[in-house]
């Protein structure tokens, strides 16, 4: 006579109970297995086989709902839909964040903030209690984001740093300024005088630093003219940008694009103009990213190391989480400037 096979599936979750009748065993003796508690080597084995048996799966929810965690942590982007899509580098964060946060056996939960709708409705997801932590991508300043996190007491991070910063929340990104400064002196050193700039996302911390830095590295140079402001780090922005530029200034022999996506848009703005790169002008970026090596010539610009900068995010979180001491109040990653052939 053969042995039984395991039990026929009917559907129903299989319990505790189902494991301790298995397994010849109490049900205590199988909540002390399932907790990581003490029990023989022989009812250890009995309990283990029981579990494959019935085919036990631990009821996450249940067991959060006892320890008021959600083991999740919302990815809030604070940015147009199209440009979430759009932009390598969100991309390159949540990613970063995400391996991070998986390894710790958190779920990542994205949640985009592009209306005043998207405002309320996070605010009340957040208040709800259904993550126990926060990244904040591209908040602005004054955004009601930071209010709301901020007084939600919710362990979170900033990517990036805006200026009205809740002053208990850290953060993590580049030095935006300084990187601008440094790539906005390479493209002067190849003797280049008439030099723009296409200033996109102004109204938060990355894009502000950026044309702070550029207007350091011009000095007397700069002429206010010369700076077009777009609304976001895009394609279409660069390539308006750019053809602004060119109304304003015939003789315009450099631009500093605030973002290589707006680089590429410049480019192709050249390209219908019948000006050549770097020949007649030359180009730089920001981000280092997929764009940069996707334009005709390759692009000089600024490293952004995103994925390094969402898995410190998400770790800043967790250690919140854990009740970790964080001592830096923020973390500022290098962003070496990437010489190509764009200038």
């Amino acid at each position: 006579m053969s042995a039984p096979g395991p039990p026929a599936r009917t559907g129903k979750r299989a319990t505790v109970h189902d494991i301790a009748a298995a397994a010849g065993v109490s049900r205590g003796t199988v909540s002390r297995v399932l907790n990581g508690g003490y029990v023989s080597v022989t009812a250890r084995a009995a309990i283990e086989r029981a579990i494959r048996e019935v085919g036990y799966v631990p009821n996450t929810a249940a067991r959060n709902l006892v320890m008021q965690r959600s083991q999740a942590v919302g990815f809030i982007v604070l940015e147009p839909h199209t440009l979430f899509l759009e932009d390598p580098n969100i991309g390159g964060i949540m990613l970063g964040a995400n391996a991070a946060l998986s390894a710790a056996d958190y779920q990542m939960v994205n949640l985009v903030v592009d209306s005043e709708r998207d405002t309320a409705r996070i605010t009340r997801y957040l208040s709800g209690g259904f993550v126990d932590g926060a990244i904040i991508v591209s908040a602005r300043s004054h955004d009601p984001i930071i209010q709301v996190v901020g007084g939600l007491a919710l362990p979170s991070v900033f990517v990036g740093h805006p200026r009205d910063l809740h002053p208990e929340i850290p953060y993590v990104g580049i030095d935006n300024l300084a990187s601008a400064e440094e790539i906005t002196r390479r493209l002067l050193a190849t003797g280049r005088r008439r030099i723009g700039m296409i200033a996109a996302a102004v109204d938060r911390d990355s894009g502000a630093d950026r044309l702070a830095g550029f207007q350091r590295a011009l000095g007397p140079l700069f002429d206010e003219s010369l700076v077009a402001e777009v609304p976001v780090y895009d394609f279409a922005c660069g390539a308006k940008g750019m053809r602004t530029l060119l109304e304003r200034e015939p003789e315009l022999d450099g631009v500093f694009a605030a973002a290589d996506s707006v680089a590429a848009g410049a480019m192709e703005a050249l390209r219908e103009s019948g000006h050549r790169v770097p020949q007649d002008i030359g180009v730089v970026g920001f981000d280092n990213s997929s764009w940069a090596t996707r334009t005709r010539p390759h692009l000089s610009t600024v490293h952004q190391p995103a994925d390094d900068i969402g898995s410190h995010a998400a770790d800043m979180v967790l250690r919140q989480l854990r009740g970790d001491p964080i001592a830096e109040r923020g973390l500022l990653l290098p962003s070496p400037v990437v010489w190509r052939d764009s200038a």
